[in-house]
């Protein structure tokens, strides 16, 4: 008779029986031994080192968009908030005191441009009057009427706008460019007495800028749809007229070149009346 030949050979267990013995050794000693309990097999948790977080209250934050707002509210740029009972901020940013800053400068270049401006106190007082007539009155006056005429589409896409949101009416906002207007060409009748001229050119002057602005808003016309047409008649009127009315109040010597050459520079104001609607 032959002996069955031995199972397992060499290998990892060393042989038949020594790896018989080493296996049922490994699997008795799993079954031996002990379960640990779950205690002593959970890690103990280590402590975060992760930072508090600061939680505020939100007064700063609100404190801050207030104060932000209220700077947008007085210069009549995007972003502003204001009660309705606050009437005078309503009103001044319906004026847009930040379009007013090309007009003063225009008058200031207009009075150097006529070579007889000399620092004297009557000099300054003309020309602040000058400089109140084309920003707040004239320019405000621009900026109403083309708020009043936009109304409906600024209840879409600029809601927050005065007229729109309700915390101005419309007979308000009528009353004011009205009230506007006729004190710009007051303004400008009383430079004209001022300045000693027998013909009101400065009077004269007013009354086409506010042409202008009425026909730039006002349909059926409204020469702001027609785009770098309406683009420049805006910006001629920041940039040539106050020119002119800074050196007609001071040396009433207007020449068609110097007015040909502020017209040609008005060039630049199409970058204003593009900013215009962005504001």
């Amino acid at each position: 008779t032959r002996r069955a030949p031995r199972r397992g050979g060499g290998g990892a267990g060393g042989g038949g029986r020594g790896g018989r013995n080493s296996a049922s050794g490994c699997v008795g000693a799993l079954r031996c031994s002990p379960a640990k309990p779950l205690a002593a097999r959970v890690r103990p948790a280590l402590p975060s080192r992760r930072r508090p977080i600061a939680v505020r209250s939100g007064e700063g934050e609100t404190a801050g968009e207030s104060e932000g707002s209220e700077i947008n509210q007085l210069l009549g740029i995007k972003g502003a908030k204001v009660e309705k009972e606050d009437k005078w901020k309503v009103r001044l940013q319906l004026m847009k005191p930040v379009t007013w800053v090309p007009l003063v400068w225009g008058v200031a270049c207009g009075a150097a441009a006529s070579g007889a401006y000399t620092w004297t106190p009557e000099n300054v007082a003309k020309a602040l009057l000058c400089m109140t007539m084309s920003g707040p009155l004239l320019t405000g006056y621009t900026q109403v009427i083309n708020d009043y005429y936009d109304r409906e589409i600024d209840a879409i896409n600029e809601p927050y706008r005065p007229i729109p949101s309700g915390q101005i009416t419309e007979t308000e906002a009528v009353i004011q460019f009205v009230a506007l207007l006729a004190g710009g060409l007051g303004v400008a009748y009383v430079l004209d007495q001022w300045a000693g001229h027998e013909t009101p050119v400065i009077f004269y002057e007013a009354i086409f800028g506010s042409f202008i602005s009425y026909i730039y808003s006002a349909p059926p016309l409204k020469l702001k749809q027609e785009g770098w047409l309406g683009s420049y008649a805006l910006g001629a009127s920041y940039i040539a007229l106050p020119w002119w009315a800074g050196q007609l109040l001071f040396g009433n010597n207007l020449t068609w070149d110097v007015a040909l050459l502020t017209v040609l520079y008005s060039l630049a104001g199409l970058g204003i009346a593009i900013v215009n609607d962005f504001k």
